[in-house]
């Protein structure tokens, strides 16, 4: 049939564009051939895609449309740890998050897919930590500074991997506006937001049970800690009941339970069930701990806690090592004793066992109740086991000093937007799960014992260089009971005069906290320091922010969508997103979790290379419904 006169050649390669006013064609697109002749006959993905991405990239297509008028739409990108190789995790997001962006710009609205990495405090210090090793070096050996040094330069050789990584998955994201969780402006947005919270009374420093990782020499929250049921042993022994008096001669005990016979040394009570008719009669007087020297004396006491029909129905109580101990503790007015050193060695109050590890001390204190006669017998026992997410080793809780941050009021906001249905979650089932974080939530952690990260803005007051020279000595981090938050050391310096020079004198000297923030304080500022906060006069926060839909894994509900609709009210007053869009995770065809030690992981790179990008793709998006996990065959891709 003949063409129109004046109609486009539908043979030609023509390029059209969706805006407000409807499609644009662009005419100047080079054809191939009037027939086509010179197309390769299959398609050649390894020919195409890339070649294609980096035309799109250079010629601003996923920058936002200026010219267009419609209702903005922006997705703040999850950042990727800047340690981090590209997973099937990385490649669900990337497709869910570009096929909303790319149909926003078909629709005619300014759309901004906003990339970016976290700098993964505890990860990113491991790589560098090891890279140390391997040349007969520690950090502590060459100090701070040249510890950071060493690890930007190790980013800026490393860390643009995973952006090369996305972009061969097809992201349409705007790399001109990738952002990096420590550069300047999302410092600055860390600093505003730490001093912010000090001044409304938020924050504080305090004592506390913690998640201690002694390899890494650091405290995790409770989120960055794995539980799983692992076989182990349960010790049944005898705790010696003192006498009565130094005149008595009789001979009692307690059988009494536990899998963690090394945690004995730190014991201060003896707990049974006051309803339990065996022990009624002992409540009140005193067990003594074994091997220490003299013999420590601590009270048999009453406490509804203990489960009369668990184990032997009595409970050695040590508060400094256990988080239900502490509660117990913290109830009936116990002491707390801590018996381990930061490596997780028994420490000087151990006696026999100082420096022994952990489970050393725990083999060696059973070797001698066996000798001694205190030993009754031991038997198998799944137990729940504490694991770091980081590097996997055995969690061990302890009391420890850290800095804090108040969530109740905090979480009422963000509460509140869920229940009224401001704040949408897909799917609404996780909705139960986000409101009972929310409304049963502990204040938080947010101090880390690491080098690499946004370091504490606080400065120590004291009196003069002898003085913080003392407060150094040991263990000691150079802290004081007086200190000031500041931005800077000038800052500090004259908060600290104005404040303290009367007790201190003109001498007075500063030192700023050793600590750096949680990964997650300044990832929970990203929906809206990345857009320019809190600059008063910044167009990307003004254009779209809050942003339109916050687009994650289901496994991280807590660990930040959370913390982000927390931060983003106490900063801003407003929501940061309007929609929670959850995916599942990416799982073997057998339904286990991808990990090197089952050897079931697949690279997405290794696919793309051998079926192309949009195969992997389609796989994903079709393959599960928001908030499933999906357990991926290799054999439903398309054939190449």
């Amino acid at each position: 049939r003949a063409r129109p006169a004046g109609s486009p050649d539908r043979r030609a390669g023509v390029r059209c564009r969706a805006t407000a006013a409807g499609p644009r064609v662009d005419n100047d697109v080079v054809v191939p051939g009037a027939d086509h002749a010179s197309l390769p006959k299959n398609f050649e993905h390894g020919d195409t895609e890339e070649r294609l991405y980096q035309w799109w990239e250079e010629h601003g297509c996923f920058q936002p449309d200026p010219n267009a008028s419609g209702e903005p739409f922006c997705i703040a990108m999850p950042p990727p740890n800047v340690t981090g190789a590209l997973h099937m995790g990385h490649a669900m997001f990337v497709t869910l998050q570009d096929i909303m962006a790319r149909v926003a710009r078909m629709r005619g609205r300014p759309t901004l897919w906003l990339p970016g990495s976290d700098h993964a405090g505890i990860a990113t210090q491991l790589v560098v930590e090891r890279s140390l090793e391997a040349e007969g070096l520690t950090r502590e050996g060459i100090g701070r500074e040249a510890f950071e040094e060493r690890t930007w330069a190790w980013k800026e050789e490393y860390g643009g991997r995973i952006a090369g990584q996305i972009r061969r998955l097809g992201a349409s994201c705007d790399w001109t506006r990738e952002r990096f969780t420590l550069d300047d402006g999302l410092s600055e947005a860390v600093l505003e937001c730490f001093m912010k919270l000090h001044d409304d009374g938020l924050i504080y420093k305090g004592t506390y049970m913690v998640n201690w990782a002694p390899k890494l020499q650091t405290a995790v929250s409770d989120l960055e800690v794995e539980y799983a049921d692992e076989p182990g042993t349960l010790y049944y022994f005898k705790y010696p009941v003192a006498p009565i008096d130094e005149t008595s001669d009789e001979s009692l005990f307690l059988e009494v339970a536990t899998s963690r016979p090394e945690t004995i040394l730190g014991d201060t009570a003896v707990a049974v069930n006051p309803n339990d008719e065996r022990f009624q009669h002992l409540i009140g007087r005193e067990c003594l701990v074994p091997f220490t020297n003299p013999p420590r004396r601590v009270p048999i006491i009453g406490d509804e806690y203990v489960d009369v029909d668990f184990g032997t129905g009595a409970l050695k109580v040590t508060p400094g090592h256990d988080p239900n101990d502490y509660d117990i503790g913290k109830r009936v007015g116990l002491p707390t004793i801590n018996i381990m050193n930061k490596d997780g060695t028994m420490n000087n109050l151990c006696g026999t066992y100082e420096n022994l590890d952990r489970f050393v001390c725990r083999e060696t204190l059973w070797k001698d109740m066996e000798e001694t006669g205190l030993a009754i017998k031991t038997e198998p026992y799944n137990t729940r086991v504490p694991r770091s997410q980081r590097g996997g080793e055995i969690i061990e809780p302890l009391v420890s000093e850290q800095w804090f941050v108040k969530m109740d009021s905090m979480a009422a906001p963000a509460l509140a937007a869920s229940e009224s249905g401001e704040l949408t979650i897909v799917p609404t089932r996780f909705e139960k799960i986000y409101r009972g974080w929310l409304t049963d939530i502990r204040d938080w952690c947010i101090s880390r014992q690491l080098w690499w990260g946004h370091r504490i803005p606080v400065y120590y007051v004291h009196k003069d260089a002898a003085a913080l020279a003392a407060a150094r000595l040991g263990a000691g981090k150079g802290s004081s009971s007086a200190y000031v938050v500041a931005r800077d050391e000038e800052e500090a310096y004259a908060k600290a005069r104005d404040t303290h020079g009367a007790a201190f004198g003109d001498g007075l000297v500063l030192y700023q906290e050793e600590d750096v923030l949680d990964t997650w304080f300044s990832s929970g500022l990203w929906p809206f320091s990345t857009l320019g906060w809190p600059k008063d006069d910044a167009a990307d926060l003004d254009k779209f922010f809050p942003t339109t839909v916050m687009e994650t894994g289901h496994d991280i509900l807590f660990f930040w969508v959370a913390r982000m609709a927390m931060l983003s009210y106490g900063m801003t007053g407003k929501l940061p997103f309007k929609t929670v869009f959850l995916h599942g995770l990416v799982r073997d065809e057998k339904g286990r979790k991808m990990s090197k030690s089952l050897g079931n992981v697949v690279d997405p790179l290794n696919v793309i290379e051998d079926q192309g990008c949009d195969a992997l793709r389609f796989t994903l998006a079709t393959g599960t419904a928001a908030g499933q996990d999906l357990n991926l065959n290799m054999d439903r891709l398309p054939p190449d």
